[in-house]
């Protein structure tokens, strides 16, 4: 290999395989080999069973799940391995970045825990970050490299348009005063209207809606949040909306959490369909029904040809955004 050659590859992390070998479908490669263990005490072990001199290595996590401390960790000795192995770059596709809601000391003598993984990722050798929907924009300001921040939006927008529906009874509704400027933005691609709910939290995971901005009678209302953790807000809302005569009810989002009770709080909600974005694994049983899966596989390979090859990505992050 001469010193201006490159060579790329990915790898994947145990937590979601199968959207990691789409990804890499999409890219138009193969995932690589390495070895994930844990020893007895459960202690992760991490070795490439080929060589990654020279590569620029991409690893593909979703730092989610009912682990996702192993999660987190498995990333990190990821990517300490490729960095010893002398890769050229490493860079953490992060499909959901964990700990990201401690974004700032909202009480005192909290953690702020989205600059820790930020800090830990950087201490790992991680040298560039791929990831989507942020709980806030602002945690891309954690770091000192490129943060390539995705959005789901127009693969959720290409989805409802695909149904069909009146786009003059569509009414896209934030759920939280803090998610008002994603919905509109949401609103702006369906061409529809918007309304903003006020969420109160009178207890730690707990939630109700306190006040409701917009017009949703006989209204096709969707909720759009950036992840559904225990559902107690998204359902809260939906119940809101349903009292106030919407007509009917969606909900979308790009991280499923989906923690504890959601699956059967959804289930029992008045809604017809909870659409997500497939960043972190759900169970095939629960896919039937209401919950529907969408894939960002096509994106993240976009993101990461176009980062390989030294293209833009500013369209993949910002659909107005002109090249």
């Amino acid at each position: 290999m001469t010193e201006m050659q490159k060579t790329m590859a990915l790898f994947s992390g145990s937590v979601y395989p199968a959207l990691a070998e789409e990804i890499a479908k999409n890219v138009g490669c193969e995932l690589g080999n390495i070895k994930l263990e844990k020893f007895a005490n459960g202690e992760i072990y991490a070795r490439y069973l080929e060589s990654i001199r020279g590569c620029d290595v991409f690893l593909i996590q979703s730092v989610a799940g009912a682990h996702i401390n192993d999660a987190l960790m498995e990333l990190l000795i990821m990517a300490d391995a490729a960095k010893r192995a002398s890769a050229r770059t490493v860079t953490a596709v992060v499909t959901h970045y964990g700990y990201a809601r401690q974004d700032r000391k909202a009480a005192a003598r909290e953690p702020i825990t989205a600059k820790l993984v930020a800090d830990l990722m950087t201490a790992a050798g991680i040298q560039r970050v791929m990831t989507i929907d942020l709980h806030q924009n602002q945690i891309q300001g954690f770091f000192n490299f490129p943060v390539d921040h995705l959005t789901g939006l127009p693969i959720l927008v290409d989805y409802f348009k695909a149904k069909g529906l009146d786009k003059e009874d569509v009414c896209i509704v934030s759920p939280d005063v803090g998610r008002a400027k994603a919905a509109k933005k949401f609103c702006d691609m369906m061409d529809a209207d918007l309304a903003i709910m006020h969420k109160g939290r009178p207890g730690h995971n707990k939630a109700e809606i306190t006040a409701l901005i917009g017009d949703v009678k006989d209204k096709i209302c969707i909720i759009n949040d950036d992840m559904i953790d225990t559902a107690g807000t998204i359902v809260a809302a939906a119940e809101t909306l349903k009292a106030k005569g919407a007509k009917e009810i969606y909900i979308c989002c790009t991280h499923p959490v989906l923690s504890g009770p959601a699956f059967e709080r959804l289930e029992n909600a008045p809604v017809k369909e909870v659409v997500c974005c497939n960043t972190i694994p759900v169970p095939p049983e629960k896919q039937t029904g209401k919950i529907k899966l969408v894939s960002v596989a096509p994106l993240f390979a976009r993101a990461i040809n176009n980062v390989y090859n030294n293209g833009s990505v500013s369209t993949l992050f910002d659909p107005d955004f002109a090249l």
